[in-house]
Formats: C-alpha cells, sequence, structure tokens
C-alpha cells in the first residue's frame, strides 16, 4: 500500500456525493465503571463527500444532530442529554471536517477537525473502502466506508462523571454514498 497520493488513483467519480441515511450510522462505545462498553448510536446525522480529480482534493463533513443518542435504554439517553452530563441545549451538534485523505486501495486515513459544543479538535479516522456497487434496482452507484477513531471527553469539556465513566470514546461510523448522477 503507496501512501503517495499524488499518484494515487481515485477509486470514485469526481463530484458532490449524497448520503444513503438508511444505510449510514454512527456508532460510539464508552465504558461504565471502567468494566463494561455502553454502546449507542445517533440516528439523526447528515454528511457530505466531495470528490476531485485528486485524492488531495477529496472532502468529508458531516453533522450529527446529539439529541438523537440513543443508547437502547430511555432513561439513559434522557440523562445522557441533560445538562449534568452532554448539556444537549448548549451542544446540539457535533461537526467533523476532513483537512486530509491519504491511502489506497482498502485502506485510507482521513485527518480532520471534530467540534463539540464550540470546542474543536484534531481527529484521524482509519477509513476502510468497502467497495463500489451498482445497485440493480435503479442503477445508481453506491460506495461504502467504514470509519474508526477514538476522541477523549476531557479534551472537548465533557469531562462529567469521571470514574463512572470512561475517558475514551471509541467512534465507528458505517456510511454509504450515492455517486453524483452525472459522474
Amino acid at each position: 500500500m503507496t501512501n503517495d497520493t499524488a499518484t494515487t488513483a481515485l477509486p470514485l467519480a469526481p463530484g458532490q456525493w449524497a448520503l444513503d441515511p438508511f444505510h449510514s450510522s454512527v456508532n460510539f462505545t464508552i465504558r461504565h465503571l471502567g468494566i463494561a462498553k455502553v454502546r449507542g448510536r445517533f440516528e439523526r446525522l447528515e454528511a457530505e463527500l466531495f470528490v476531485g480529480e485528486r485524492v488531495e482534493d477529496v472532502r468529508v463533513s458531516a453533522t450529527v444532530d446529539l439529541a438523537s443518542v440513543d443508547t437502547g435504554n430511555p432513561d439513559r439517553d434522557a440523562h445522557v442529554l441533560a445538562p449534568d452530563l452532554l448539556d444537549v441545549a448548549k451542544r446540539p451538534t457535533m461537526t467533523y471536517r476532513s483537512t486530509r485523505v491519504s491511502g489506497a486501495g482498502e485502506e485510507w486515513t482521513m485527518e480532520g477537525e471534530l467540534t463539540i459544543g464550540g470546542v474543536t479538535r484534531p481527529v484521524t479516522l482509519a477509513v476502510e473502502f468497502g467497495g463500489l456497487v451498482e445497485v440493480p434496482m435503479d442503477g445508481s452507484r453506491h460506495a461504502g466506508f467504514e470509519a474508526t477513531g477514538e476522541i477523549r471527553r476531557s479534551e472537548f469539556g465533557l469531562d462529567f462523571a469521571p470514574g463512572l465513566l470512561g475517558e475514551v470514546v471509541k467512534i465507528q461510523l458505517d456510511m454509504q454514498f450515492v455517486e453524483p448522477k452525472d459522474a
């Protein structure tokens, strides 16, 4: 695998790719009491993928509605949104904007900036390109990606409940994008 982005051929057609929200998700895992993992997801997100002629031109942006958290427990979700924890009234969204993409084949790296509640920090995601396929029903072409990474809560001012909740939040994004019609 090469990281020489100047010579890496892009497997995607140039243009603005649209998110397929029905086949995309933002998931997370955090330790509870240091002994068990709590898993959750955010139900509402928007994302854009712009593919240029070169890897240097690729841009990804995403906005997640933090009020759409779902951990499988409505009482816990209500507490997560409350002022003593996430405080969704002050932090309604989480946004990510890529600053650099590199890699080749199935393995890519995306560097970017994650913003939660007015605090922005660099976050690097490992990205696996799942492939490109034509959907038989309508002829549209979909590209699939899995991106993984982690953040430290305290770096975003989310240092509530130390000892109760882990410092590290692991993130997994499963995303499908639809090729532009004019590609």
